[in-house]
């Protein structure tokens, strides 16, 4: 990631509660088809489960902070039920304008400024 670019990286980590991994699985699809069919600056979505599938992260990658300020708002409804299948934290990566640092008050994710690249 550039030091100029507008591109925001997250890194979202789900413990998903015992007895609702397939609730979590359906949830998360529902977010990908989402972010294929209505989202228009994602560039990046993949989501991983590890092998005991007790634990999932969320990769995602942003064109710029409306980006993600649009993919929050079409998932938002999935959200909400999604967060009930575990506990999540998460981190963006990158330089979010004003308008979305403000939408993420208050919830479980840190950002992270530009510092180094290569």
């Amino acid at each position: 990631m550039n030091k100029k670019s507008s591109e925001l990286l997250g890194i979202a980590r789900f413990k998903i509660h015992e007895g609702k991994l397939e609730e979590y699985k359906r949830l998360s699809a529902e977010c990908m088809e989402i972010a294929r069919t209505k989202d228009t600056g994602t560039l990046q979505y993949d989501i991983y489960i590890n092998d005991e599938k007790s634990e999932a992260v969320v990769i995602e990658r942003y064109k710029d902070s409306a980006a993600l300020m649009e993919h929050l708002a079409n998932n938002s409804h999935v959200a909400k039920e999604i967060f009930l299948t575990g506990s999540v934290e998460g981190e963006i990566l990158g330089e979010p304008n004003e308008a979305l640092k403000a939408m993420l008050t208050g919830a479980p994710v840190a950002l992270f400024s530009h510092f180094l690249s290569l």
